[in-house]
């Protein structure tokens, strides 16, 4: 089903398909995390790294709890946005051959994934409340929050140490 598909003709639709979005995204970040974590040189990055990915797990449950209460069975929509931010993170670390610059553009690519989580939960917070799936909206207000915070730590770190180290 794709984002401007025949199959999405209500707002219920457009609700699940964001979900499954959203799903999709969280599988492809915790697969792309342990490949982040083993380029960072950096100790302060990578522990980031393993807290977001210990994060991400427990928000892909949550996303299992979402898909529960919807009665609906978890499964993903690709996410062709996601797929494009890792992508781009795997093309440009296999360029650089300084450490340093590698951390700050590994902190850049995961700011970018965090940006597009926070876009999307956000919605899905917004929507929840007008379909009325208040449950739904406190599970994704939870995770909206988590990825707010990491994308603080990752500014944190990546403005008093990887920049200007680089």
């Amino acid at each position: 089903m794709g984002l401007f598909s025949k199959d999405i003709q209500s707002m219920d639709d457009l609700y699940l398909h964001t979900l499954e979005d959203i799903y999709y995204a969280e599988q492809q970040i915790e697969k792309a995390l342990p490949k982040m974590i083993d380029k960072a040189s950096s100790d302060t990055l990578r522990q980031a790294f393993e807290a977001h990915l210990q994060e991400t797990k427990g928000q892909i449950e949550r996303l299992h709890q979402v898909f529960a209460r919807l009665n609906k069975d978890p499964k993903g929509a690709t996410c062709p946005a996601i797929d494009g931010i890792i992508k781009e993170a795997n093309e440009i670390s296999k360029d650089i051959g300084d450490a340093q610059v590698l951390d700050a553009a590994l902190a850049a690519a995961a700011q970018a994934v965090e940006h597009y989580e926070i876009t999307r939960y956000g919605t899905l917070v917004a929507w929840s409340k007008q379909l009325g799936h208040t449950q739904c909206a406190d599970l994704f207000q939870q995770t909206l929050d988590e990825e707010q915070t990491t994308d603080r730590k990752l500014t944190e770190i990546a403005t008093s140490r990887l920049n200007p180290a680089a």
